[in-house]
Formats: structure tokens, sequence, C-alpha cells
């Protein structure tokens, strides 16, 4: 076997990857690894290159693993040489999170808690301003006037800062690569793709390097949008009488020195649109501007089906640097829980309301992660009331009963909203389609099996917000490019097919139902 083009090593490793994958690798441990760059195979030794050095003392450590794997996708000996390079590969799309230990190296060692540190910054000089202080603020007030699209964080956004996230394992990588979006560091990258299920934190990290640079570094014009300000500033302007209306907003947009765009599956489907953030996004990345992405999928997720994102866009978003929010751990609920409760009575003293809220016990407050869901924007309000709660119960001289928690936690969470594993989504898909568990999750292939099949996997990924491994390790050890199809299939079927997708909700409800 003579494998010697650059392309053939970037299949060898990623091949390699799905081994380790398929023998049930940590998904840290794969993540790592998907950051390096393979470069060549020449002489039976796969060379890659990483910018960690953690990268290459994990590699380090797990040789031995990784040449055996590369051994068995090329049916010969090969080696891992890795090496310090300038620039990481890009994030292939089904990239998770890394562990908090990997986080931590991808920036520079500070105390906790952390709030992005304060340092100097020259962006006036480095654009070519020699004007004293106060000329170079007038300047930069003049250019922030000339922008409609620069707005004022608003009251409710300016809480949403670094040092308020609550971080774990689930989001600390994304939390540090939020971190020097806000610093300016690290341009090697230059765009960050943040994604997750609905109220994990995203918008909060999107407005934290939001608020932070308009408090510690004004000199950088950073603009927010979700998708639906952004499909609006597009359409206004191409049904605008002014002619010159679309050129203007395209000049708006490329005076951004940090571009913030959230919830970026609400574009799916506008196809004019699409095609003005493309040439929005490839104009900031060409003059060296950051660009940051939030969405409820990953860049590959986003081109599935009919109407999603084409090729060229997947593969540029894909391009950055990607990290996921995952849902909270039952310790990263009991953190949640103890913060928002200090919170909660520190403003109510500041109001003058310290009365109105209780004191929960942290026996109370384990209880209560037991019982919470996975939304981290309503784990918030569900303290607030548990708090209420205790302070009525405190003044009737008793204290917060463990079914008055269990009360208010179902009428927070809706039925939807609550946890379901993937042991209940293939128990309920077994009993719809009368398959036993060992051919839903064997090697059958029969028609109806494979709908059955199909489907659980789609349902899974829908309701337990696991990674592409984590799925397809319940389901045979399948791997992610098989987990991949499987939702490829579904998506298409329930949009041609009525009876499928109604048969595919009755099943869901099914599930969600008895969470």
């Amino acid at each position: 076997m003579d494998i010697t083009e650059e392309s053939d090593a970037e299949a060898l490793w990623q091949d390699a990857l799905d081994i380790l994958a398929e023998e049930g690798k940590p998904e840290s441990f794969l993540a790592m690894l998907r950051s390096c760059e393979p470069k060549s195979l020449e002489g039976g030794i796969l060379r890659v290159e990483t910018p960690m050095r953690l990268v290459l003392r994990k590699i380090s450590q797990s040789t031995e693993e990784i040449d055996g794997a590369l051994s068995k996708a090329a049916f010969e000996d090969i080696k891992l040489e890795a090496a310090l390079g300038g620039h990481a590969a890009a994030p292939k799309p089904h990239v998770s999170t890394m562990t908090r230990e990997e986080a931590e190296s991808w920036v520079p060692k500070r105390e906790e808690p952390a709030e992005p540190p304060r340092q100097s910054h020259v962006a006036l000089q480095d654009d070519g301003w020699k004007e004293d202080e106060e000329a170079a603020r007038r300047a930069l007030e003049r250019r922030r006037a000339k922008n409609p699209l620069v707005e004022d964080v608003g009251a409710g956004d300016s809480k949403l800062t670094f040092d308020r996230f609550v971080r774990g394992d689930e989001n600390m990588i994304a939390y540090d690569s939020a971190v020097q979006v806000a610093n300016g560091v690290n341009k090697s990258y230059g765009l960050l793709f943040i994604y997750g299920k609905s109220g994990l934190g995203k918008t909060h990290l999107l407005r934290a390097i939001q608020n932070y640079i308009a408090q510690n570094d004004p000199s950088r014009i950073c603009v927010y949008k979700d998708a639906s300000s952004f499909i609006s500033d597009y359409v206004n302007a191409s049904r605008s009488e002014n002619k010159s209306a679309a050129d203007e907003l395209r000049q708006n947009y490329a005076d951004i020195d940090v571009l913030i765009v959230d919830d970026v599956q609400g574009l799916i489907g506008k196809a004019g649109t699409i095609n003005f953030f493309f040439d929005t996004f490839n104009t900031l990345r060409a003059s060296g501007k950051w660009v940051v992405l939030a969405a409820d999928r990953t860049p590959a997720e986003l081109g599935m089906g009919k109407d999603g994102f084409d090729e060229r866009v997947t593969s540029r978003i894909g391009g950055g640097f990607t990290a996921s929010v995952q849902v909270p751990s039952y310790e990263l609920r009991v953190r949640l829980i103890e913060k928002f409760c200090e919170r909660a009575l520190e403003d109510a003293e500041k109001d003058g309301l310290a009365g109105t809220m209780g004191k929960i016990s942290p026996k109370m407050q384990r209880f209560m992660a037991e019982k919470a869901g996975n939304n981290i924007r309503l784990i918030e309000g569900f303290c607030q009331r548990c708090l209420l709660a205790e302070a009525r119960a405190e003044a009737a001289g008793g204290e917060l009963l463990e079914s008055e928690v269990e009360d208010i936690c179902h009428e927070v969470w809706p039925t939807s909203e609550r946890r379901v594993s993937i042991e209940q989504v293939q128990k309920v898909v077994e009993r719809n389609y009368d398959v036993a568990h060992g051919d839903l999750i064997g090697s059958k292939r029969n028609k109806s099996l494979m709908e059955a099949r199909h489907v659980a996997i789609w349902l899974c990924r829908d309701l337990c917000d696991q990674t592409f491994a984590d799925i397809g390790k319940k389901f045979g050890g399948r791997s992610h490019a098989t987990v991949m199809h499987s939702l490829r299939v579904v998506d298409t079927a329930k949009k041609d097919d009525r009876v499928f997708n109604e048969k595919l909700m009755q099943i869901r409800e099914e599930i969600v139902g008895g969470a």
C-alpha cells in the first residue's frame, strides 16, 4: 500500500479516529486528536501537527493505542509522528467538548474566579492613528455614530458577563474560547462557532463578549445580532427604494471588528440572506476581523435537509474553532443552583426585599439539582420560586418540603424539557415497531428494522442531547458517520412523508410524556 498524498493522510487519520471512537475512547480524547492537522504519510509514518503542547503530551501517553488504530485502518504498520505547528486544524463538524484540563491549556493561566484579564489594547495605533488620546476618542465616536448597527447594550443583557457565567466541564472550552475573542487574542482562529441546545448558555457567552469589549476595549466595534434581526437588516435594505441601501448595509457590516450572530439555524431556508451572510462573513474574515456564531446544531447538521446550508457555507463555518455547550451534569446543576440562590438573596437584599427570600439548605439544593431540568435559564427561575416558597414556609414556622420542590419543578419545566435517556427512547421505539432490543442495536438490515433504527437514533439526537459518539456507542458501537446518515434519512422522510412524520411525532410525544 503506497500512501503519499496529503489527502490520503487526512483520510487515514479520520479512519483511525473512527476506529478509536468505535473502541469506546472518550470523546474528549477524540476531540483533542481532531485538533491535529494531518500533514503527510510516507514511509509508514503519518505526520500531524498541533499548536498545543498538551496534545503532544497526551499523544505520547497513548502512542500504542493510536499506532494500533492507524495500522488497523491502513492494513499495514503505521506510526504516528506529532509535532508543534503554527495553527490548529479546522475542527471536524462532529467535534464535542474537551475536558477541563484541555480547556485550561488553551488559554493563559488565571486566578479564580476568572474575569477575562484586562490588557492594554493598541488597536488605534495598529490602524494608523497618530493623534492624541482625545482626538482618537472623537474619531472613534464618529465611527460608531456613523454605523447604525452599533447599539447600546440593554439593561437585561448587561448582566450577562463572564463573571456571572457558571462553568463546568460541559461548557469550559466554550467559555475559554469566548474569553479569547473578548481579549482579541489567538487570531489564527478568527471564527468561533458555539453550538448546543437552547437554554444552555450560548447567548450568555455571546453577550459576555459584547459586554466585555464595550467596557474594556471600546476601540473595537462589536455588534450582536440574532438570526431574525440579521434577516430584517437584509430584507429591509433589499426592499428599500434607495438603491444604495444594500451597499450601505454591506459597508456597515464590513466596518465591524467583531460580528456576533446568534441562532444561526434561523437563516435556514432564507437563500438571499444566506448569500448576504456568506459575503459578509468572507469580507470580515479577509480583513482579519472576528466572527462569532452560535446555533442549536453542529455546522454539519446545518447543512442537512433540502433547505440546509450548502457545502460552501458549512465548510467555511466548520473551518473555525468549534466548541459545544452540553446539558449540565448533576454536579453542574448543584453549582448553578448554589450560585443562583446566592445571587437572588444578594439582589433581594440590595432592593430591600431580603424578607421575601428564604435560605435553602445545601441538602435541599442538592435535591433541587436532582429534580431540575437541563435548561439553565429555567433553573434560575426555578431557584427564585423555591426561595419564595422557602420564605413562606419559614414565616409559618416550617421549611420547604421535597414535595413542594417537585410541584414547582413540574410547573417550571414542561414535559418536553424533562430529561430523556437513550434507553428510554429505545424502549419506546422497540414497543412501537415491535422489535427486540438486540435487533434494534444489532446488524440486521431488513426494511422495518432499519426504519426503527433510524427513528430511534434521530429521537436520541433530538431529545437526549448526546454526542454522535455517545449515541453510536448505544447502538452497537456505530460510527458518527452512521449516526449522521440516520439523521439525514429521517429529516428527509419527515418532510416528504406526512404519515411518517405523524408517526414520528406521536412516538416523540410518548417519550417525553413518560419522562
